[in-house]
C-alpha cells in the first residue's frame, strides 16, 4: 500500500472536528515557529498574501471543478 493510499484511508476514518483539531495544532506549530526565529517576522505583508494564495489555490480549483 503507498502512503498516499494508507494516508486517504486514515484520514477518511476522521470526522471535522479531528480535523479542525489538525488545523489548529498546526497554527500553533506555525506561531511557535515564527516566535523562535525572529527573521521570518520580518518579511513584508506580500509575502505571508503571495504564500495564502499559492497554498490555497489548488484546493479551491478542485472545490469549483467538483
Amino acid at each position: 500500500m503507498s502512503l498516499k493510499k494508507w494516508s486517504d484511508s486514515k484520514i477518511k476514518k476522521m470526522n471535522c472536528a479531528d480535523i479542525q483539531l489538525i488545523k489548529l495544532s498546526s497554527m500553533a506549530f506555525i506561531l511557535m515557529v515564527a516566535r523562535l526565529w525572529e527573521p521570518l517576522l520580518s518579511l513584508e505583508w506580500y509575502w505571508y498574501a503571495l504564500v495564502f494564495v499559492l497554498a490555497a489555490l489548488k484546493p479551491i480549483i478542485k472545490v469549483i471543478r467538483k
